[in-house]
């Protein structure tokens, strides 16, 4: 069976490997990937899920201490896009044959260029860079814009529309010259995209993106079916570089919300618990580790994979992966923009969800309580304490079937990066070091 699909997939894995647009953001990511991996660890020291936690480092540090540890999150996690274009710029200048570095700043130039510098303060607008759109939230169009100015760039380039200088003029200046047109070019084109935007009732480029993606979402309501098609929907914005849970959220929270404070307001008095799906269930039982259930990918990446890169990943993003903290996964591998980690990725948080249900539907497991838990919890213990030991049985039974479903996928990209990191080795010994030839051996 595994050699099956693998037969089925791997051409498309083969396809994904030498797709330039995909190896530049695969490539580009890997900028952002140790810095969101130490913003991580910072982010589970503010938030670890201990009772009391907060408590005894407040008596030494003060009520706010966990305000410290938040800044380097902010630090990291805030400028996300900002770093992911910057590195695919580079990555995709490099493919398309431009200056790299100069093929960096266009992109991160035309993307500033069509963002609306307005923040509110008190519900006064006033001119800042908004944080939310240089984070997760900003890296679809950040993609985008990347992708469209570096082709204007080198569209330009090819041309042969760039300054030349007479021979004496130093190297770094000529480049300086030659990019002037073509980033001319592409900025003019980015100015004329955003009067157009402005032009229209979302005001920007950003707003329209974002607008579109959540128009979907307005009639979920309180059933399975709403959750499984809002988990969906969720997964398909984090393959896209937005954030799933911010979009999805802001229309199916409060509805799970409420749900969880009807089943809290039953289990104080030792009522029957009236609802299956709430808070609780969702960030208990539909994920483990962070969107599509990436705790399962980590398990599968430490025990089936070979490769260097897979490797270390996981075993750097394995502990804040086991408290729900994945983006060093998601931008890392990378999931984003990568159509074979899409199947699973949406796949294993379905049948999370599925089973869950099913199995609280025909009391097999408990409902959850609605007694609220920190979303750092580990799994198992969460499950234990929020449904009793058949929630942590479950939790466990779901997170080894998603290391399954996960396996064939990740062993397709593990082969892969391992002929690449094969290709590398052998273009390094072929590599011929002038300070290692010497006179006598002629």
């Amino acid at each position: 069976m595994l050699s099956k699909l693998e037969s089925m997939l791997m051409p498309l894995a083969e396809k994904i490997g030498k797709n330039k647009y995909l190896m530049s953001i695969r490539d580009g990511f890997l900028l952002s990937m140790p810095l969101l991996i130490v913003g991580s660890f910072f982010l589970l020291v503010a938030n670890f899920p201990i009772p009391g936690w907060n408590d005894f480092w407040a008596r030494f540090f003060g009520e706010n201490w966990d305000s410290y540890f938040a800044k380097p999150t902010s630090a990291t996690f805030s400028i996300m896009a900002l770093l992911a274009v910057i590195g695919i710029g580079y990555s995709f200048a490099g493919q398309m044959k431009v200056d790299k570095l100069f093929g960096a700043a266009v992109s991160l130039v035309c993307w500033f260029l069509i963002m609306p510098y307005q923040i509110m303060v008190n519900d006064t607008v006033v001119s800042g860079i908004p944080l939310n759109w240089v984070g997760s939230k900003g890296i679809f169009v950040g993609i985008l814009t990347t992708f469209f100015a570096i082709h204007i760039y080198a569209w330009v380039n090819k041309k042969g529309w760039i300054i030349r200088m007479p021979d004496g003029v130093p190297p770094t200046v000529q480049k300086s010259f030659s990019a002037l047109i073509p980033a001319g070019v592409s900025v003019a084109t980015f100015l004329l995209l955003n009067i157009i935007f402005a032009l229209t009732p979302y005001g920007n480029a950003f707003n329209f993106i974002f607008t579109i993606l959540q128009t979907p979402l307005l009639k979920l309501g309180n059933t399975l079916p709403a959750m499984l098609i809002a988990y969906v929907f969720l997964h398909i914005f984090w393959f896209f570089g937005v954030n799933g849970g911010s979009v999805v959220g802001a229309v199916f929270n409060p509805i799970l919300q409420t749900l969880s404070a009807e089943n809290l307001a039953a289990f104080q008095v030792g009522q029957p618990l009236p609802n299956i799906i709430s808070q609780q269930f969702q960030d208990l039982f539909a994920t483990f580790g962070g969107c599509g259930s990436t705790l399962s990918l980590l398990i599968a990446m430490l025990l089936f994979c070979r490769s260097k890169r897979i490797k270390e990943l996981g075993k750097l993003a394995f502990i804040p992966g086991v408290f729900g903290i994945n983006e060093p996964i998601v931008f890392g591998l990378p999931i984003l923009l990568n159509p074979l980690m899409l199947i699973p990725f949406m796949l294993v948080p379905t049948i999370n969800i599925i089973i869950s249900y099913s199995c609280m539907s025909i009391g097999l497991v408990p409902l959850c309580s609605g007694v609220a838990i920190p979303w750092t919890m580990p799994i198992i213990l969460s499950g234990f304490l929020s449904t009793g030991w058949q929630g942590a049985v479950l939790q466990f039974l779901l997170l080894i079937l998603g290391v399954f479903i996960y396996m064939p996928f990740i062993r397709m990209m593990d082969k892969q990066y391992k002929i690449e990191e094969t290709k590398t080795i052998n273009l390094s010994d072929d590599e011929i070091d002038l300070d290692d030839l010497s006179f006598d051996d002629l």
